[in-house]
């Protein structure tokens, strides 16, 4: 059984979009909140989980939904299509809000932005399963989310060279730049993945009647057990990381005193590393198991929160601790999803992708607003501890897990691990 890497990378395409896009989000967001509006820190913590609010509603609903439906286009792509659309339509009223200081119209257009988002989120990310054998799709989403991370480093290098230093700094081209690479993302990926088409060659809906004869409705209480603890695990680990990447702006022109942009090189050397490692970790997760790769994640994703709590200003050795966080945070998302579908029928596949992106949303609901009042009320110094003390949780749920692994047949030679079908 070999990986089709060509029609992977494709799929790939539509999460590119959407990591380039949080990317931005994440980063710019928190400070025009900040220095264009003069809002706290809670509140900004608030408005920042307004998205993982609407994704808890959102993403289980629409995961369920494109299950369901069947359009000559497929099930997922109507979803993908018109969620970009209306999403680029709101991103572009962002920049303008912010350059007219017209609070309301920025609050409209962000919460419009942000439902646009959860409207095709859980089909895109379902994409990936729907096309790909389930011993594959560990290294099927080492692909994917090495994609998203490419998509993360786009709108890292617009935010250096396209945010200018200053207290009024004009945010319309980087929001220009990263619609752009959103529309060219999906249009390509339209083109070239015939959903449809590739359901009926790859047998997924009589693969999906057979399930539907043969699976109980409900889960074994062992895997059930199981798929819990996952979902727990992948909470903790989200407000470890969430709390880090959301801040991390603030943190970093507060704590270290980083100037203008300058707050990207740190994440930039994450999102690299995560591009160099997400191929490795595909093929150590088919070696040694998808369990051990993601404990060895959080263990080394804690650590290097640990260690980076003892900084007290930039030094470039900083550098070499966020390309570990970048290696650990891959080696967790490589197999962390894989794990929730390997558990569901082929009918299900938007649904449990629902099942996750509710628990990892519902994590970044809490982690923004309490982080972010701890950073507040407390002291910024509060922000990495805080991250590893999740990590923490995340490894005891995830040792409870028992079911959710694949180990495929082990190959003689490491670069049999990605073979391409012709």
């Amino acid at each position: 059984m070999k990986l089709n890497y060509k029609r992977t990378i494709l799929i790939g395409l539509a999460f590119l979009s959407i990591s380039s896009f949080w990317q931005m989000y994440d980063n710019v967001i928190p400070l025009i909140l900040k220095n264009s509006f003069g809002l706290g820190e809670t509140i900004t913590g608030v408005i920042m989980a307004a998205d993982n609010v609407l994704a808890l509603f959102l993403l289980p609903i629409f995961g369920m939904l494109s299950d369901k439906v069947d359009t000559p286009i497929g099930k997922r792509m109507p979803f993908i299509l018109g969620g970009t659309a209306l999403a680029l339509c709101f991103l572009m009223i962002l920049p303008y809000a912010d350059n007219t200081r017209n609070l309301t119209l920025f609050v409209v257009g962000l919460f419009l932005l942000l439902v646009s988002m959860g409207l095709y989120r859980s089909p895109a990310i379902a994409l990936m399963p729907d096309l790909t054998p389930k011993p594959l799709r560990s290294t099927a989403n080492a692909i994917i989310n090495l994609l998203g991370t490419l998509g993360a480093v786009y709108s890292l290098v617009m935010i250096k060279v396209l945010v200018g230093k200053g207290d009024t700094p004009n945010y319309q081209p980087l929001f220009m730049a990263v619609g752009l690479l959103m529309a060219a993302s999906v249009v390509v990926l339209f083109i070239t993945i015939k959903e449809k088409k590739l359901r009926k060659e790859l047998g997924i809906e009589k693969q999906v009647e057979e399930e539907k004869e043969v699976k109980a409705e409900k889960l074994p209480p062992e895997m059930k057990k199981s798929l819990i603890c996952i979902l727990l695990s992948v909470s903790f680990w989200f407000m470890a990381y969430n709390a880090v990447t959301t801040a991390f702006s603030r943190y970093a022109t507060t704590v270290w005193n980083v100037q203008g942009g300058g707050y990207a090189d740190c994440l930039m050397v994450a999102t690299v590393a995560a591009v160099i490692s997400y191929l490795p970790i595909g093929a150590i997760s088919n070696r040694i198991g998808r369990k051990r790769t993601i404990q060895m994640g959080i263990i080394l994703l804690g650590t290097c929160f640990l260690i980076a709590g003892f900084y007290s200003d930039y030094h470039v050795s900083m550098n070499f601790f966020f390309a570990l966080i970048g290696f650990a945070w891959a080696s967790i998302g490589v197999n962390s999803l894989p794990m929730v579908v390997e558990i569901c029928s082929a009918g299900n596949v938007g649904k449990y992708t629902g099942y996750y992106y509710t628990f990892s949303m519902a994590a970044q609901v809490f982690t923004p607003i309490l982080s972010g009042f701890l950073l507040e009320h407390v002291s910024y110094r509060t922000l990495f501890p805080y991250s590893v003390v999740f990590c923490v949780l995340a490894f005891v749920t995830f040792s409870m897990v028992k079911h959710g692994d694949s180990k495929p047949e082990q190959k003689k030679r490491i670069l049999e691990n990605f073979d391409v079908e012709d």
